[in-house]
C-alpha cells in the first residue's frame, strides 16, 4: 500500500535528562537520564503512523550504534522508512533537559540530517502521497525539491519551520501549503520577511493582538493556510476566506517536549482522515498534541489511534 503520508526530515537520537528545575547559567543540578528516538520528522512521522494513517519516512543517518536504533525503532513500529547512510557524519543527536512542569530546553546536532541530498529523495518515493512534510532539521535544498515532487504528484505539502533558520529561503513558501509555525517561529518568520505590522510585534505579545491582526499579518505570508500552534492556547487557523482559534485541550502535563511535531503529524493525519478538511484535522492535531504532553519522550509519546479516539469521546 502507497503511503497517504509522506515524511521527509531529521532523525536524531534524544538523550534527555529531567530535573525538578532547569540549571542557570554555570549551576550543575542532579536529574534522571533516558535515551529514546526523536528528531522532528521522524516525530511528526510516528504521530501519523499512530494515529492510523499509512506514513513513510524518509531521512539520513551515520554508520554509528545510534543507526542501529533507528532502523530497530522502525522495524518495531511497522513504519515505512527509507534511510540514506552518510559514513562521514554522526547519526543526529538531541540534548534535552525536562524540568519537573515538563518545559524543556533543546540543543541538536544535526549530524547526518544536514547531509540529506535532494538525489537521496527520488520521484517514486513521492509518487501516491496526499500529503507531504517538512520540517528545517535537515539541508533545506531537500525541501524545495521534495515540494517540487509533491506538487507534481497532487499532494500537499506541509511545512513546519522548526527551528527557524538564518539560511532560510521564503521561495519555498510558493510552494507551501499548509504554514505550521509555533509562536517564536511565526515571530522569527515575520521579522526575517519583515512582515511585522508594528515594532513591538513580538512572539510574547501574540496573545494580546486582536485576531483580525493575526490573521492579516498570516496572510502576508502568502500561504493558503497558516497555522500557527499556542501551546496551552490551542491554535490560530488562518485561511484565506477567514480565520478560528482553536482552543486546548485540558490535561495533566508531563513533558511538552514533541508536542509540536505530534501536532504536525496529527495534523497531517488529520488531512488524510478528514479529506482535507484543514479545520477538522487542526481540531484532531490539537487532541494528539495534548496527548503527546501527558508522557514522557518524544517519539514514544505519540498516542495511537485508539487512545486519541477514546480522548475524543470524552470531549
Amino acid at each position: 500500500m502507497k503511503p497517504a503520508v509522506v515524511v521527509v526530515g531529521s532523525y536524531v537520537q534524544d538523550l534527555t535528562w529531567r530535573c525538578a528545575e532547569l540549571p542557570r547559567a554555570g549551576e550543575t543540578v542532579v536529574g534522571k537520564f533516558a535515551a529514546g528516538p526523536g528528531g522532528k520528522g521522524s516525530n511528526q512521522a510516528v504521530a501519523a503512523a499512530r494515529a492510523g494513517v499509512p506514513t513513510a519516512f524518509i531521512g539520513a543517518l551515520g554508520r554509528d550504534e545510534f543507526a542501529g536504533v533507528a532502523r530497530a525503532f522502525y522495524r518495531a513500529e511497522g513504519i515505512a522508512a527509507r534511510f540514506v547512510t552518510k559514513p562521514p557524519h554522526a547519526t543526529g543527536t538531541a540534548a534535552i533537559l525536562v524540568d519537573a512542569a515538563g518545559q524543556n530546553q533543546i540543543i541538536v546536532a544535526l549530524g547526518a540530517n544536514a547531509a540529506l541530498a535532494p538525489r537521496d529523495v527520488p520521484v517514486s518515493s513521492i509518487h501516491g502521497a496526499r500529503v507531504v512534510v517538512c520540517q528545517h532539521e535537515t539541508n533545506l535544498a531537500v525541501n524545495a525539491h521534495v515540494f517540487r515532487l509533491a506538487r507534481r504528484a497532487g499532494a500537499t505539502t506541509v511545512l513546519n519551520p522548526a527551528p527557524m533558520r538564518a539560511d532560510f529561503d521564503p521561495r519555498i513558501l510558493a510552494l507551501t501549503d499548509v504554514l505550521l509555525p509555533n509562536e517564536s517561529e511565526f515571530d522569527a518568520l515575520v521579522r526575517q520577511l519583515d512582515l511585522a505590522p508594528r515594532k513591538n510585534f513580538r512572539a510574547a505579545t501574540l496573545a494580546a493582538r486582536s485576531p483580525a491582526v493575526l490573521h492579516g499579518v498570516c496572510r502576508r505570508l502568502g500561504v493558503p493556510t497558516v497555522i500557527v500552534t499556542l501551546g496551552a492556547r490551542g491554535c490560530f487557523v488562518s485561511q484565506r476566506d477567514g480565520f478560528t482559534a482553536l482552543g486546548a485541550h485540558r490535561v495533566k502535563v508531563v513533558d511538552t517536549t514533541g508536542a509540536g511535531d505530534a501536532f504536525a503529524g496529527g495534523f497531517s493525519a488529520g488531512l488524510v482522515k478528514f479529506a482535507g478538511d484543514h479545520l477538522a484535522a487542526a481540531r484532531f492535531a490539537n487532541a494528539v498534541a495534548a496527548l503527546s504532553a501527558t508522557k514522557f519522550g518524544t517519539a514514544p509519546s505519540m498516542p495511537t489511534a485508539r487512545a486519541i479516539a477514546k480522548f475524543l469521546r470524552t470531549l
